[in-house]
This record gives C-alpha cells, sequence and structure tokens, in this order.
C-alpha cells in the first residue's frame, strides 16, 4: 500500500549538529525528493516552518507548566515529551491523517503517538538507552535508566515495522527488546547530506609521504564518552606520546572536535603536548578539519550506524576505530578503508595507530580503499528503503488488525 503523507518524530533538527538530527534531515528530505509530504516534529524549537519541503513542527508547549516541572523529575519525567509530541501529531492527523508515522526508539518519543487510532507506527532504531550509560550510576540514575529501557522496549514491541541501520545493529535490537519476528523489517543505510557529499568530493590526499616531517595528524569528532571509546584514545596516545619522545615513532598530533580543554586537562604534561582540543565546529570548520587530517580516529565501542565513518570515508581518509562495534566492522573492515583494533583497550588502539601514524605507504592505500567505499548510500535508496517498508508496515497493520 503506497504511502504519501507521513510524519517524523525527531528529538532535534538541523541547525542542530547532533546525529539524530543531521539523519531526520536526511530522511525527511529524502522523502520529499520522492513525492511524498513529510511533516518533522520536534522539541528543540517552537511554532511551524518550512525547509527544503519538509513541514517543521515545534512540539513544545509555550507554557509548560506542570509537564516542564516533571519532565526533570525521576521515571515519569520520561513521559512528558511523548505527551507533547502525542498532543501535535494528533491535532494534524485528525485534520489531516498521516498514512505512517516514524520515531527513532532512543528514549521512545512516539511512545504514546503511536495509540493514534488508522495511524501505522514505525521505529527506526538508533543506540539504545542500555548503550549509552543509561543503566551505570547511583541507584537513581539506575532506576530511571531502567524505566527508559523499559518504554523504549514497549513502544517498540508494538510497533508495525522496523527500520535498521546495519544487519549485525538489527540483530542486537531485536534480541534487546525482543521484538516480533513477524514485523515488516528493513536494513537502510542513512545518507550524508549532498551539499556535504559535494565539498568532500575530490578531497586531495597530499599527506600519505609526509608533509615537510610536519606531525601526522589525527582527527576525533565526537564526545568524551566511553562508548565513543575515548578513554581508548587516551590510553593510546599515552604510549604513543613516550614512543615519540623516545624516537622509535614519527610526530603525531591528536586533534579533537567536540572537546573542550577541561576535559583533557588531566594529561600528563608529554601526553598533552600531542593533543589540540577544536571544540565544536561548524560545518565548513569541520570539512577543513577532515581536508587536515591524515587519519580519523573513531573507536567507538558501539554506533547504530556511524556517522563519522562516513564522513571520513567521503573525505577519503583513513579510519582507525574498535573491531567490538558491528558497524566498523561492515563500514571499515570490510571495505579495507582503515584499521580495527582487536579489542577496546589503549594499548590495543595503540597497536593499530602505530602503523597508520609510522607507514605513508599504508596510509596511501587506507585512502583509496575509502574513495571506493564512499558514496554507497544515497538519498534514493534511503527514500526507496523507508518507502517500502513503510508500506508493509501498513499492510501488516492492516492484517494484524491494530
Amino acid at each position: 500500500m503506497s504511502v504519501r503523507r507521513t510524519a517524523l518524530i525527531a528529538w532535534d533538527y538541523p541547525p542542530s549538529a547532533s546525529g539524530l538530527a543531521i539523519a531526520a534531515r536526511e530522511i525527511a528530505e529524502s522523502l520529499v525528493e520522492a513525492g511524498i509530504d513529510v511533516t518533522v516534529y520536534t522539541l528543540d524549537r517552537n511554532g511551524r516552518s518550512e525547509e527544503n519541503g519538509v513541514t517543521i513542527v515545534g512540539a513544545v508547549p509555550e507554557r509548560a507548566g506542570a509537564d516542564g516541572w516533571l519532565r526533570k523529575r525521576m521515571v515519569l519525567g520520561h513521559l512528558v515529551a511523548p505527551r507533547w509530541f502525542a498532543r501535535t501529531v494528533a491535532a494534524d492527523h485528525a485534520a489531516r491523517p498521516f498514512d505512517c508515522l516514524e520515531a527513532t526508539n532512543w528514549y521512545a518519543p512516539g511512545a504514546l503517538a503511536r495509540r493514534l487510532p488508522d495511524l501505522t507506527f514505525v521505529t527506526r532504531h538508533s543506540t539504545p538507552a542500555a548503550s549509552t550509560g543509561a543503566l551505570n550510576g547511583s541507584l537513581r540514575d539506575r532506576l530511571d535508566g531502567r524505566f527508559a529501557c523499559r518504554l523504549e522496549a514497549t513502544s517498540a514491541r508494538r510497533s508495525h515495522g522496523h527500520i535498521f541501520n546495519t544487519a549485525a545493529h538489527g540483530e542486537k535490537i531485536c534480541a534487546l527488546y525482543g521484538l516480533d519476528p513477524g514485523a515488516p523489517r528493513a536494513v537502510i543505510g542513512l545518507s550524508l547530506p549532498p551539499e556535504r557529499l559535494a565539498r568532500a568530493s575530490g578531497a586531495a590526499y597530499p599527506h600519505a609521504a609526509g608533509r615537510n616531517n610536519d606531525p601526522v595528524e589525527i582527527l576525533f569528532v565526537g564526545r568524551a564518552e566511553v562508548r565513543k571509546g575515548f578513554d581508548c584514545l587516551l590510553g593510546a596516545v599515552d604510549i604513543l606520546s613516550r614512543e615519540t619522545a623516545s624516537g622509535t615513532l614519527p610526530d603525531f598530533r591528536l586533534r579533537l572536535v567536540g572537546i573542550d580543554a577541561g576535559e583533557v586537562a588531566g594529561l600528563a604534561p608529554e601526553t598533552g603536548r600531542h593533543v589540540e582540543t577544536l571544540g565544536r565546529l561548524s560545518d565548513t570548520a569541520l570539512d577543513d578539519a577532515y581536508r587536515r587530517a591524515d587519519l580519523v580516529a573513531a573507536p567507538s565501542r558501539y554506533e547504530s550506524f556511524g556517522l563519522v565513518y562516513q564522513e571520513a570515508l567521503a573525505f577519503g581518509r583513513p579510519v582507525v576505530g574498535l573491531a567490538v562495534d558491528p558497524s566498523a566492522r561492515q563500514v571499515i573492515g570490510e571495505s579495507r578503508a582503515g584499521l580495527l583494533a582487536t579489542e577496546a583497550s589503549g594499548p590495543a588502539l595503540a597497536d593499530v595507530l602505530r602503523p597508520a601514524i609510522s607507514d605513508p605507504a599504508l596510509r596511501l592505500e587506507c585512502h583509496r580503499q575509502a574513495l571506493a567505499a564512499a558514496g554507497r548510500f544515497s538519498r534514493r535508496s534511503l527514500s526507496e528503503g523507508t518507502h517500502a517498508l513503510y508500506s508493509a508496515a501498513r499492510d501488516y497493520r492492516q492484517y494484524q488488525g491494530r
């Protein structure tokens, strides 16, 4: 059954630079390019606007009232945003029905909107809360996280269809949530924005033979989180900085995007000499950082897709990551566009960074493989796969009578 009008629930939307925001825009604009009417509901703004054919609606009420107080409270606070989304979507759905509603699994923003009548609900699965530390910390934090994870699982199990970014990601999510094996599911890779691909196209890589003995530049884009492998990265840099000081390894510099100086203030002086913090960058400044880089370090323990992997490949930059991440094994390992450490530790990451720093020929070969792997996911493949899954989910909902 064809889908002509759809809604997406997103926590935020560009100009926000979060991975979920960028993914939401790619999904929405790819569907618009395929002729589908798309409305995105988000919590990072008020009012209603239109951008590149996408209607964007802020779901935050003008006066939050008691909800604003409750949202900051443990457990039940997780239901406030889903209620705001449900109320806003319901008004538009009553005036002009949507064929389908899509939401991320992350903290289940569509948990209540999925109950709207005559509406197919699809979950596009990102990183689950359980993989971002929601179940760690104090007793209060663990209880709060347990509720959030249960809300995610309940919402996902009642979806009429599921979208995963990679097959390995899908297997993990199905096991974690206990998903209905009969519900339609599809593996659909996300695309990069056309303007970013255009800026990355033809990015030269003059670095393989060295740059007048300048340090080898390693770029990290992310947050100082365990999931992002930041602890492994700092551990590896500490090891390699001592080797550089002894003259057994060429000099290198680690440039950190998204990291402030205070987050690396505890580094030993010899290690800190190799580290430069850049904070948050604009899109054009980030593009320049990719062009300057010899290598991209992306040692995530888990990524549902891996936006940084895709950006690095688009610029033809070799990636050093962790084999424990299924997305890294698929995107980087299978394409041979970089090197993967066998375990999530500083010494293991140092073992793959070492040859990448010292061997220009290895970097050049990985650069060539990165260029060959770039561009596998387009807006056309994204929209075609999404529309097909939406249609299958609608058929499944009608068959199930729910």
